[in-house]
């Protein structure tokens, strides 16, 4: 069984507003479009790791009533990092039948759920340490996190995050050819916000 986490502790002090709660082109909170994107994928243990804005975060998840609840955790101290919050999503999501977990942040939020089936299919045939799509050079999330890392996430410094943990099973990642630019995108800014989601309500 694989979970899905989503990290939504951050300050958005680039965004000047919290960027979970950010509406799509359908006017759904970035941190319910990703609940309901894992969902629609086959992903029914999904844990959103919060901040500061844990109750705005959950009511606005609540609000939009999604098909698979998910379990909201408080990352008490983000300041540590997006490792941190990670941490806290391991502690929450990890069962002894939870073989992977699928990252993002929230502020990639336009992920298709097709991608997510397909890191998943990956993952099914391969059982690699990691996988993650690719859209030709540039990989994106989520990204799937093995059990075989669970260890040395959990050991990883602050100061290097989880990108020590991806560098170490360097060459025995699948990385997994995707058409979808969304899985590439953070929106960090009110500029970044205009472009992506600006360019979807026009198209």
């Amino acid at each position: 069984m694989l979970a899905a986490i989503i990290l939504a502790a951050g300050d958005s002090r680039r965004m000047g507003t919290p960027k979970a709660l950010l509406p799509d082109p359908d006017g759904r909170p970035f941190v319910a479009r990703l609940v309901r994107s894992f969902s629609a994928a086959g992903i029914d243990e999904i844990v959103v790791v919060t901040g500061v804005m844990h109750v705005a975060i959950v009511d606005a998840i609540v609000t939009d009533a999604p098909p698979a609840r998910p379990l909201c955790v408080r990352n008490p101290d983000p300041s540590r990092g997006q490792l941190s919050s990670l941490w806290a999503g391991l502690e929450a999501a990890i069962r002894s039948d939870i073989e992977g977990v699928l990252v993002t942040p929230v502020d990639i939020p336009m992920i298709r759920t097709a991608t997510i089936r397909q890191v998943v299919d990956a993952w099914v045939r391969t059982h690699a340490p990691i996988v993650r799509p690719v859209v030709g050079e540039r990989h994106g999330h989520p990204v799937l996190f093995g059990r075989v890392t669970f260890d040395a996430l959990r050991e990883a410094p602050l100061t290097e995050g989880a990108r020590v943990v991806v560098h170490a099973n360097a060459d025995h990642i699948v990385n997994v050819a995707v058409d979808d630019d969304g899985c590439l995108v953070d929106i960090d800014t009110p500029a970044d916000y205009e472009a992506v989601i600006g360019k979807s309500i026009r198209n």
